[in-house]
């Protein structure tokens, strides 16, 4: 039987079975854009996802709905990740189960490992119900 899945706050005691779990992920260079050689320092300064070893057990997706739920109790009006790597297809298909849709791509942004450049995708969600949840708002204001 699985333990269940605590989310709770980081702990430093927590970093030797976290620096476990993003050092492979790290080290293969095909999801983050951070250098594969990366030190266990340097990482523990970052946020991460998962790693290869904890897919298919829905943490990504857990770790997901408790970041939106807590943006929501903060008043945040959307969520938008950045730089989501198109080779990263399990990210994806869990960004887009839990109501993310891709906005932008950023050709060639990624320096993959293995595959030299790939694409970088721009995935957004509203938090807000006014207009539809998923609803890009309009701009406000001028943009330069």
């Amino acid at each position: 039987m699985a333990v269940p899945l605590q989310i709770r706050p980081f702990q430093p005691a927590d970093w030797p079975g976290v620096w476990q779990v993003l050092e492979p992920v790290f080290r293969a260079g095909e999801t983050f854009p951070h250098d594969p050689a990366i030190s266990a320092a340097e990482a523990r300064m970052l946020w991460v996802e998962q790693a290869g070893h904890c897919r298919r057990q829905g943490l990504g997706s857990r770790l997901c709905q408790h970041s939106l739920q807590t943006a929501r109790q903060l008043g945040y009006r959307a969520m938008q990740f950045n730089l989501v790597v198109s080779t990263n297809t399990a990210g994806i298909r869990c960004w887009q189960a839990n109501g993310f849709r891709i906005v932008g791509t950023l050709p060639g942004a990624f320096r993959h490992r293995q595959l030299d450049y790939a694409d970088a995708l721009v995935m957004f969600q509203g938090l807000v119900e006014e207009g539809g949840a998923s609803e890009i708002p309009a701009p406000r204001g001028r943009l330069a």
